[in-house]
């Protein structure tokens, strides 16, 4: 609990940032293609760091990848990468920037060929509808499930990168595909 009084997931603390993001974002049930391309490249580059690290660095993230425009992203060529690698304000990962560009390819391709776009091919994993949870405490939260490896074929399958199971949960509790507040969580039964 913060100082406002609200009851929150265990894993939100204390920054102002991180509350927000619980509060306003997490888990809401998320389906428009390019956002969800955004959050896909943030929970990649997230990987193996915590996701503060990231979510302090969105900002920057989004200037530098241009507001996350798969038809932009796609075209990066080698000096642009280069000097994604020299930008302090990014994870500076020469994996993780070139899978970006590879996942702005591979959106593009699944906006031109699969009817739903993007958001559909994700909601498909889970029926077009979030999957809602009961868990009382943060520990009994799996890191990875039977949809989310479904969701990492699915995705590998079609050429994105950095999208294993565990990512892939990370980013479905994020866009709402799953909803892990904690049902003493004033927003379990929010969203």
């Amino acid at each position: 609990m913060t100082g406002d009084g609200k009851a929150r997931c265990a894993w939100v603390g204390g920054e102002p940032i991180y509350i927000d993001y619980h509060d306003r974002e997490w888990g809401v049930p998320l389906y428009d293609d390019r956002a969800l391309f955004e959050m896909l490249i943030l929970e990649g580059a997230q990987a193996g760091l915590s996701w503060i690290t990231i979510l302090k660095k969105r900002e920057t993230y989004r200037a530098a990848f241009d507001g996350f425009d798969p038809a932009v992203v796609a075209r990066y060529g080698p000096d642009k990468m280069a000097a994604l690698k020299a930008d302090p304000g990014i994870v500076r990962n020469s994996a993780k920037i070139r899978a970006a560009v590879d996942n702005a390819k591979a959106w593009l391709e699944v906006m031109e060929r699969d009817e739903g776009g993007f958001a559909g091919l994700l909601w498909g994993v889970v029926d077009g509808r979030p999957i809602v949870n009961r868990w009382r405490a943060s520990s009994e939260v799996p890191a990875e499930t039977v949809e989310s490896k479904t969701m990492s074929k699915v995705l590998k399958a079609r050429g994105f990168r950095f999208v294993g199971p565990t990512i892939c949960y990370a980013f479905m509790q994020a866009v709402g595909m799953v909803n892990d507040h904690t049902i003493g969580c004033f927003r379990h039964a929010e969203v």
